[in-house]
Order: C-alpha cells, then sequence, then structure tokens
C-alpha cells in the first residue's frame, strides 16, 4: 500500500470511527473527545518511544523510585521532560487505559487521573503549553451518558477506536500521519458544522496561499504569528514551507475560544512543534493582547514583537467594543489611523493590530471581508491612512465557495512596511477555482499562478492591475479589486469589418436585383 492509500484509508477509518462513536450527538459539541483521544494516544507513544519501547511494561513503583531518589529529580528524568515538556507513568500510558477500557468501571476516573499527570509532570517553560489541555474532555458530561456505565462505554468505544488505528512505526512518517488524521478530523467536522466551522479553520489550500504570500520575499524569518489562531492551521502551514526548521523565535497565536485554544495546542504538539518552539494564548486579541511586553524568561517567552511573518483569517464582521471604549484610541495599534473601526464590524481593527505587530521587513497576508474595501465612514479612514502610508501592498480577489459556512467571495489583503513603489497591485483571482457542489476549492495550480502574479507585479488584462497612489486617492480609497481590474466581457465580439464587408456585399446584390427588375419592367412597357 503506498503511503497516499495509507492516508486515505486512515481517514475513511477515524472518520467512520469518529462518527460511530457519537451517536446521537452533533459531530460538533463531541469532536474534543475523538480528537483529545487521537492526542493521548500520540503523546503516550511518543514518551514511551523516547524512553524505550518497553516502557509500557514498566510498573509504576519502579518509576517512583526514580523520583524518590532524590529530593532533585534525577537527571534522566529532568531531561525528558526538558525535551518532551510532560511525563506520564507507566499505567497512565493510553495503550494500558485502552486495552481494559471495556471492564473497566473506573476508566472515567483513570482517563481524569492520566490527564492531570500529564499537565503535573512539567517545567517552568512547558507548563504553558501543557495546563488546561484536556479541560474540554469532560469524562462526567452528561453527553456521554447518562449514567457512569453509559459514559464509560463510550469513552470506551471512543478509546478502542483509537486504539485500532494504525500507524505503523513511530518514527517520522508515523507522526506525520498523527498529524495528517488531526488534521483530516478538523477539516470533517468544521464542513460539516458550517459557518461555526468556518470561524476556527482555515481550508488547506487557502492556508498555503496564505503562508506562501506573507513568505515570498523574506530571508530571514525568526518569528510567525497569527491574532486569531483558530486550530493553528495555518502557523503550521507556514512551518511547512519553511520545512518545519526550527525559528530563533518561534510560532505564536492567540486564540479567543477556549476550545479552539485546546485544539490549537493539541495541532502544533501533534505535528512535532516542540513545546519550547511555540506559544498559542488564550484571550481577546482587540482588548487583550499578548506578546507585546518584555519578559526575562528566555526564547519563547520573551518579548516577540515584532513579527516577520503575520498570517490571519480573523472572524469576519465580528462584533466588538469600539468607540464605547475611549482608552482604545490611544492604543498604539489604533492611533495611528486615527479612527476605530466600527463596533459592528471590527475586520480593521484586527488589521491594524497585525499591521502594529509586523516587522519592517516582514509581510502580513490577511483574508478580508469585501465590504471593508469600499464602504465609507471610518473603514474609508483607516484605508485612507494604509494607503496614505503605502502600507498595502496587494489585494487578491479569490472565488466564492472557499470557506466553510459562506459563500461570499472573499480577498486577501497583504501588508508590507518596505514597498518599493506607492502603487498598490490588485488581483481578480475569482476564475482560479474548481467548482465543488457544496465548495469550491484552489489547486497547488491555481496557488502558484496567484504567487507568481504576486512576485512578478506583472499587469495581465482583466486579471492584475497595479493601480497609481493617485487613481486610488481619485477613487476615494475604495481599494475593491473590480474598481481597478477591467472585468472580461461575456457579449459577443464583433468585427466591424467583417459586418461593413458584408454589408457592402449585401447593398451590391440589392443593385443587382433591382437592376434586373428594372430591365423586366422595361421589356414589357
Amino acid at each position: 500500500m503506498s503511503s497516499m492509500e495509507q492516508r486515505a484509508e486512515l481517514q475513511r477509518k477515524i472518520w467512520q470511527i469518529a462518527d460511530n462513536v457519537r451517536g446521537s450527538i452533533d459531530g460538533w459539541d463531541f469532536k474534543q473527545y475523538v480528537l483529545g483521544t487521537l492526542f493521548y494516544r500520540y503523546i503516550s507513544e511518543l514518551i514511551a518511544n523516547y524512553i524505550g519501547d518497553d516502557y509500557h511494561t514498566w510498573s509504576d513503583e519502579t518509576v517512583q523510585k526514580i523520583f524518590d531518589q532524590s529530593v532533585e529529580m534525577p537527571e534522566n528524568v529532568k531531561f525528558i521532560i526538558a525535551s518532551k515538556g510532560f511525563f506520564l507513568f507507566p499505567s497512565k500510558l493510553f495503550c494500558n487505559i485502552a486495552k481494559d477500557a471495556h471492564r473497566n468501571s473506573n476508566l472515567n476516573v483513570d482517563l481524569k487521573e492520566a490527564f492531570e499527570q500529564i499537565e503535573k509532570y512539567t517545567n517552568e517553560y512547558s507548563e504553558p503549553v501543557f495546563k488546561g489541555l484536556f479541560s474540554d474532555f469532560d469524562v462526567t458530561s452528561s453527553r456521554l451518558g447518562a449514567t457512569a456505565a453509559e459514559k464509560n462505554k463510550r469513552l470506551a468505544a471512543i478509546l478502542q477506536g483509537i486504539a485500532d488505528l494504525n500507524f505503523g512505526n513511530f518514527e517520522e512518517s508515523k507522526i506525520d500521519l498523527f498529524g495528517d488524521a488531526y488534521e483530516f478530523l478538523i477539516s470533517n467536522y468544521a464542513a460539516n458544522a458550517g459557518k461555526s466551522g468556518g470561524e476556527y479553520f482555515t481550508p488547506p489550500q487557502v492556508s498555503q496561499l496564505l503562508a506562501r504570500l506573507a513568505i515570498h520575499g523574506q530571508k530571514n524569518v525568526n518569528a510567525i504569528y497569527d491574532p486569531a489562531c483558530g486550530s493553528g492551521s495555518l502557523l503550521l502551514q507556514a512551518r511547512k514551507l519553511l520545512n518545519k526548521k526550527e525559528l530563533d523565535k518561534g510560532y505564536f497565536g492567540q486564540e479567543i475560544n477556549p476550545t479552539t485554544y485546546n485544539l490549537a495546542r493539541m495541532n502544533m504538539l501533534l505535528h512535532d512543534v516542540n513545546y519550547s518552539q511555540f506559544n498559542i494564548s488564550l484571550g481577546d486579541t482587540l482588548l487583550k493582547p499578548v506578546f507585546n511586553e518584555y519578559s526575562q524568561k528566555p526564547k519563547i517567552q520573551a518579548k516577540n514583537k515584532p513579527f516577520d511573518v503575520i498570517v490571519s483569517n480573523p472572524p469576519y464582521s465580528v462584533k466588538w467594543v469600539g468607540e464605547d471604549d475611549p482608552t482604545l484610541i490611544g492604543d498604539e495599534r489604533f492611533a495611528p489611523a486615527g479612527v476605530l473601526a466600527p463596533k459592528k464590524n471590527a475586520d480593521f481593527a484586527f488589521v491594524l493590530h497585525a499591521l502594529n505587530y509586523l516587522s519592517e521587513t516582514g509581510k502580513a497576508s490577511i483574508v478580508c471581508f469585501p465590504g471593508i474595501l469600499y464602504r465609507v465612514g471610518p473603514e474609508q479612514n483607516i484605508r485612507k491612512y494604509l494607503v496614505d502610508n503605502n502600507y498595502v501592498e496587494s489585494i487578491i480577489s479569490l472565488s466564492d465557495k472557499l470557506f466553510f459556512g459562506t459563500s461570499i467571495s472573499v480577498n486577501i489583503l497583504v501588508l508590507s512596511k518596505n514597498k518599493k513603489t506607492k502603487d498598490i497591485q490588485f488581483i481578480n483571482a475569482s476564475e482560479f477555482c474548481v467548482k465543488g457542489k457544496n465548495n469550491n476549492s484552489l489547486t497547488d495550480e491555481h496557488i502558484d499562478k496567484i504567487v507568481e502574479m504576486f512576485a512578478s507585479k506583472e499587469e495581465i488584462q482583466y486579471v492584475t492591475k497595479n493601480a497609481s497612489y493617485e487613481s486610488i486617492v481619485a477613487n476615494d480609497y475604495d481599494l475593491s479589486v473590480g474598481k481597478y481590474v477591467e472585468p472580461k466581457s461575456t457579449r459577443e465580439v464583433i468585427d466591424i469589418d467583417a459586418v461593413n464587408k458584408e454589408l457592402v456585399e449585401v447593398v451590391a446584390e440589392v443593385n443587382r436585383l433591382r437592376a434586373e427588375v428594372d430591365a423586366l419592367i422595361a421589356k414589357f412597357k
């Protein structure tokens, strides 16, 4: 079986498991149990592989003796936690919990203890990564059943289903399969959840495009940031483009939804991103931003603003406090524009936040709803600020139906602080897609073409246009792609010369026939 076939088979099985174990519960409300169990298996095998393949056969007492040898933790155990960021006793490994799950009347208790153990055995720097990671995996939830027995039965079914998945030997290819399976599950949950799913998951093809646009032309990338990171898919796509390299500072994100915040941290770990290489924080990016204050802690805990690469698909037209909070107009992120984004549409608040966090040589690529590009009022004033200060490099109009939960055609706004000219590039990529029944999709060829046009800045009729600063001012700072890229006419093209030639021939024929008629009439006079 080829690697592609193995992935396809694994994805088919894992979705079948996810669908079977949820019963009558909505998949969206049950996702944390399946995703959490997959993650639990991954980190169990990670720690067992690190210590030794037979670690699952060790007794907890043996391990405890290692801990009890001195007040100070032995170096070998310290090194495990320093390397992986956590520790699990043998009895709490996934394989040992799963093998007797159907006969274990205390299954919910054992799982809870395992999750608590993961949080307990961390170090100063890994604690924020693992703290509360399983908080949504509520083993007492009524979603699992009405009684303890029913809850344990469903938990056992989840454990057994995940245990039966064949990932092969624990090596890099297996780690990739774990990550692929997790992303596949998130994608399917998002697709089935509609709008609510689209708020925390960006389709892989769009993630790839955003990352390539933001990374393009940058020789040294030290830090990557997503201010509304959802499940972390954009950060991981950027990492993939950089060949999974470790960055001097790392990967950063902030997420407002607690469940999604947990999914993002799991997603990073499942893709073999070491805890020292990322920092996902919980909170409101607009009102309580992080990564903007100095810290004495090294590397990932240190001050990390500004960022070289910013990629984001923030929530569309979300409400925020705006002008109701008079302190916000003095915030260094919003003050330069002289106006706040409207209370009903916080889109430009995210844009200004990203701009403030962007390094002088960096790029930000942000998904935007089209309305913010042409509406008047505060949004027009913000566009004026961005254009007058030459921060807008490109605006790309994408096809409709690319995102879960919305059929609207969205745009990508590319920001830069080191542009060479005051022109702004507009790209109409609305026809670059494969049409589907419910959703459209981008292919690798589409992505390559868009990035190629972005890089070259070449003008192509009906597709790209480099608009001058003066023309944008003349259009009252309207940044709609359709304002500058001429649409291709669907009307039939008429060849005037051919029509005139045909008309001459028709007139000549009419004159000839008239002459014949006149001759016949004259004959009978």
